[in-house]
């Protein structure tokens, strides 16, 4: 049996900082990509072309959706983490965390995710605008 790797708080709580900037990142670039999208149904209203815009939109709610549940989930593992350090303030140099490993796949598969919706929409731009 391997034993969970161990962290310390500072390590934890720093990577929790980068998932942060990189989701509201995210967030930002979606903001974007849906006015664009916009932009391509007003160019063109063949029925094709409405379809893709159809998927997209629907592709861009869902990444909204799942974005917004893997920033709650990390938002909550963060807050324990800091409710943690409040309460023990003079052992929190000293102890050992387990690595938040789930957390870290759930970021890293909202990533590869986000990332292949990234290219298939960029692919369809390069198309339609």
């Amino acid at each position: 049996m391997e034993k969970t790797k161990k962290k310390y708080l500072s390590d934890l709580h720093f990577e929790y900082k980068l998932w942060d900037m990189e989701t509201r990142f995210y967030e930002d670039e979606l903001k974007l990509y849906q006015q664009w999208l916009e932009e391509v149904a007003g160019k063109n209203t063949h029925m094709d072309v409405q379809k893709e815009v159809e998927h997209f939109q629907n592709q861009f709610l869902i990444q909204r959706q799942q974005l917004s549940t893997v920033r709650h989930q990390a938002k909550a593992h963060e807050q324990w983490l800091t409710n943690y350090a409040k309460t023990h303030q003079t052992a929190i140099d000293h102890v050992h965390f387990a690595d938040h490993a789930t957390m870290r796949d759930h970021v890293d598969t909202y990533r590869k995710l986000y990332l292949e919706l990234k290219n298939e929409f960029k692919r369809f731009l390069e198309e339609k605008l």
